[in-house]
């Protein structure tokens, strides 16, 4: 899942876990998430507007429709 393909919450999600780096970088904010299993820290893109900080909970939801799967062989399953 590509890091602008994953919607974040503070009330209700998939997945939780807590802000460790938020980069404001205008147009886009980075958050680097953690606690999510088995991807730590996960990176998520969200508007520049987003007020989320150092610490704050939040809960992650990945599109369905833009899961990318991979077999053993490390090549793209359709």
């Amino acid at each position: 899942v590509r890091p602008e393909h994953i919607d974040i919450s503070t009330t209700e999600g998939l997945w939780e876990g807590t802000v460790g780096v938020a980069e404001h970088l205008g147009s886009d904010t980075f958050l680097h998430i953690h606690g999510i299993p088995g991807c730590d820290p996960m990176t998520v893109r969200a508007s520049g507007e987003v007020e989320l900080k150092h610490g704050n909970k939040v809960f992650l939801t990945p599109r369905a429709d833009q899961i990318h799967k991979f077999g053993p062989d490390g090549l793209r399953v359709a």
